[in-house]
């Protein structure tokens, strides 16, 4: 799974930037529980904000292997700025997917350039795992329609500008939900606080409430019924850059792991010398290996002209479980290995420890995709 040369370049300037200006803002933004803009604002400048927007939009338009490597380069920064960056693609990808050429002209370039930030709302308090019970209505008024429901776990929720949002155009039809393009500053629009989480803690996570809020119908992204196909297309490649977020956390981990017991001496020299030491790191760096390969054979099969519009299933769901339980192993391991100083906010290994989690949770959990796997193994062509 070599990477072109362009694709290593891309990938070293990204790491250089997630080393140097990521990083070192990553213990602060977790304890204040508050996004780094500035990081955002070099991100734009790389033309990062536009990765999944296309070129004639001032995008960059990258292709699934390069998405991938840029998500997991700045999730080895802090995974939240990556989580942030990679739903803001999603966003861009539905309008750039799915948006009139009028849609499109109107917002994509903005957001190319980084703002407004973009956000996706599927999840309701009582529709995770499963969309299609979505509650949201859309009613048809004239020439506009007419939002009301709730929306649950939305990142980028306070920080967003524009909002894809799926609804039902029929409350009593769940082959209703379609999907719409919603502007941050409407009336009838109100975003909760900031949900205070275990980890991803700069990421700003909020439920949304629509309360009679009117669109114009050019806002709607696809035809009426048309819109949990089309989620569902869109969720392969979020699984997938969820995936390379997975990995870079774990290579993060991995690093802090080596680094540190080449540093710590223990019984006359460092515990870097010590057998089970040793074994760890060794399956630490297989799985995390493993993970990758996994990661970029998914993201090439997405990005293969045969399979783009919606294939890829299989190896989406495969990489996003394996690789967001390695990204748990590792830093599990990398925490045992620092010892007490692994258990301590101080210590990056704690908070990469704390932010793995959510890896096995959003865009699907591990059950889900389990689900896909065996449903695509079994039921599948």
């Amino acid at each position: 799974m070599e990477l072109t040369d362009e694709q290593a370049a891309i990938r070293d300037v990204v790491q250089d930037f997630a080393t140097e200006e990521i990083r070192p803002t990553a213990l602060e933004a977790d304890r204040t529980a508050s996004f780094p803009e500035d990081v955002w604002d070099g991100l734009a400048d790389l033309e990062l904000t536009a990765l999944t927007v296309p070129e004639e939009y001032g995008g960059f338009d990258a292709d699934p292997v390069t998405a991938a490597v840029v998500y997991e380069e700045v999730a080895r920064g802090m995974l939240a700025v990556a989580t942030a960056l990679s739903v803001h693609g999603l966003a861009t990808s539905c309008i750039a997917t799915f948006g009139s050429d009028d849609l499109q002209e109107r917002w994509l370039p903005d957001m190319a350039a980084g703002r407004p930030v973009g956000a996706f709302a599927l999840s309701e308090p009582h529709a995770g795992s499963n969309p299609a019970a979505l509650s949201t209505v859309a009613r048809r008024d004239g020439d506009e329609y007419v939002i009301d429901g709730e929306k649950q776990w939305i990142t980028n929720g306070q920080r967003a500008g524009v909002y894809v949002l799926f609804a039902r155009t029929d409350p009593d039809d769940p082959g209703s939900i379609t999907q719409f393009l919603v502007p941050g500053d409407v009336d009838g629009l109100s975003v909760g606080e900031p949900e205070d989480k275990l980890g991803l803690r700069a990421s700003d996570t909020t439920s949304l409430t629509f309360d009679g809020v009117r669109i114009p119908t050019e806002n709607r992204l696809t035809e009426e019924g048309k819109g949990l196909s089309a989620a569902l297309s869109v969720l392969t490649g979020g699984r997938i850059a969820i995936a390379a977020q997975s990995v870079g956390l774990a290579q993060s981990a991995l690093e802090d792991a080596i680094d540190y017991s080449q540093e710590r001496e223990q019984f006359g020299g460092p515990i870097g010398d010590i057998q089970a030491v040793r074994h760890r790191l060794a399956e630490m760096a297989t799985r995390t290996r493993a993970a990758r390969l996994l990661t970029r054979d998914a993201a090439r099969k997405r990005g293969d002209a045969e399979t783009a519009a919606g294939g890829a299933a299989l190896e989406a769901s495969m990489a996003k479980y394996f690789a967001s339980e390695t990204a748990m192993f590792v830093t599990n391991e990398a925490v045992q290995l620092h010892g007490g100083a692994g258990y301590v906010t101080e210590t990056d290994v704690e908070r990469l420890y704390r932010d793995a989690k959510i890896t096995e949770i959003y865009e699907g959990t591990t059950e889900i995709q389990k689900t896909v796997i065996a449903r695509e193994l079994l039921d599948g062509d």
